[in-house]
């Protein structure tokens, strides 16, 4: 068991050398394009319910 733990620790250890980090302005480059993109999701999600609401008080 204690092999086990010491295999997976080096492991984690070995790939985490492998990992590319993300600069910082990479980081607010894909900070600001999700944010975009949640803001225009939103504003989508809006005007169909908007439409939609219209429709069914048409409807009713």
């Amino acid at each position: 068991m204690k092999q086990k733990i010491i295999d997976f620790v080096t492991g984690v250890n070995k790939e985490m050398k492998k990992v590319t980090w993300p600069t910082k302005d990479d980081l607010k480059e894909s900070t600001y394009i999700v944010i975009v993109v949640v803001l225009l999701f939103a504003a989508f999600t809006y005007l169909i319910d908007m439409v939609v609401a219209q429709l069914l008080k048409g409807l009713f």
